[in-house]
């Protein structure tokens, strides 16, 4: 499975090690039909209501072995995030976690999630 990485799970950042022993593709950008919210110690990715951007993140082939443990990590059970398809450049067939709850009130990144957030603020 193919999965688009956008903050946390991202090289360098603190959740980086959940993809060990997994495939780094590339650089990879959405299409420009999405926006980033700040959550605080991460960011939430969500389908733009009116005018979208190019979300600049992570491609990555990960083992489907790995889903679950990811799902648990990104709250999918409690309804935090979602797994579903987004659309990449360049590419058919990726995944992305989605934000569930209400971003009205929170603040907007722009395209690219640079926070260093530290692992346990999480």
């Amino acid at each position: 499975m193919k999965l688009f990485v956008y903050g946390t799970l991202k090289r360098g950042h603190c959740r980086a090690f959940v993809l060990d022993g997994q495939t780094f593709l590339r650089q990879a950008r959405t299409q420009p039909r999405y926006r980033l919210h700040d959550v605080g110690p991460y960011p939430a990715l969500v389908e733009a209501k009116a005018a979208g951007t190019a979300i600049e993140g992570e491609l990555w082939q990960i083992d489907d072995a790995l889903i679950e443990k990811l799902d648990d990590i990104e709250g999918v059970d409690v309804n935090l995030f979602v797994r579903r398809a987004i659309e990449v450049e360049g590419e058919n067939d990726v995944v992305a976690y989605f934000y569930c709850r209400d971003v009205t009130s929170l603040p907007d990144p722009g395209p690219r999630w640079d926070k260093m957030t530290p692992f346990a603020e999480l």
